[in-house]
This record gives structure tokens, sequence and C-alpha cells, in this order.
């Protein structure tokens, strides 16, 4: 307790806030098809602001810790948000897993999270529709490439 003027008992003062876990800037995610019944999924890539970033060749594989090039990191914020204005289109048979790009700056508002149902699946979409698919899975595979392991 803290005496304040006049002699009355205050309470301590509060304690700073606990910075809040990091999130990370990107974070990609595979699904494969039957993807609901599994319980051992894990992001594919997830990349901090500073460039810092953890990989898994797949569900079962041990993290990898390594480092994005800020310079893919920041060409890859430009897209997502470019990408986010664009339709990528549901195939009729949209049960063939999924493919994310979450893309989480320190403002919340600016949040963008891509979501393309049946990656491999063009059946039933427009030419722009594949298209768009084509730069996200570009963009998805451009971040995974650039990882370098530490």
């Amino acid at each position: 307790m803290v005496t304040g003027a006049g002699g009355f008992a205050a309470a301590d003062p509060a304690p700073a806030p606990t910075p809040a876990a990091a999130v990370a800037l990107f974070t990609l995610t595979a699904m494969p098809a039957g993807w609901q019944t599994r319980t051992d999924l894990h992001p594919s890539l997830q990349i901090q602001l500073d460039g810092h970033a953890t990989k898994r060749a797949d569900s079962t594989a041990q993290p990898v810790e390594g480092t994005v090039p800020a310079d893919v990191i920041g060409a890859a914020a430009a897209e997502v948000k470019a990408l986010a204005a664009v339709d990528m289109g549901t195939p009729e048979q949209d049960d063939q897993g999924t493919s994310i790009i979450d893309y989480m700056p320190q403002a919340p508002d600016q949040d963008v999270h891509l979501i393309v149902y049946a990656p491999e699946i063009s059946d039933g979409l427009t030419d722009d529709q594949k298209a768009s698919r084509k730069r996200f899975d570009d963009l998805f595979q451009r971040l995974l490439n650039a990882f370098v392991p530490a």
C-alpha cells in the first residue's frame, strides 16, 4: 500500500503490463485434403517483424529457426495487401485442402487473411481467379523459399 496525501492508504500502482506474446507478422499454413480429422497441423512458416522465422517441412517435422530477408518481407506485405482486393474463387470441389497466408502487422486494422480453398483445383474458375490464385501461390512459395536456416 502507498500512503497518499492526507494519510489515506491507496492501492499500489498497477504493475506494468506484460508484453503480449509475439504475434507473427506472416503465418503460412497449408492444410492437406482431409485436414479436418488431423490434430497435428502446424504453420509451414512464421515470420516475425524483425525477420526471425520458424519453418516446418511438414506437420511432423521439428521446427527450424532462421530468417527471411527484409526486402522479401516488404515485397510480400505489398503483395498480400494487393491480393486482398482480388477474387480467388472457390472451386466446385472445395474439400481438397486449404492454403492460408495471414498478415498481421502491429496495427490490427491492417490484418489480411488470405484463404485459397482447394489450391490444386481450377475447375469452374474464371481466368482472373486462376491468375489471382497463381499470384497467391507464387507469394506463398516465395516466402517459403526465402527462408534461410540459422
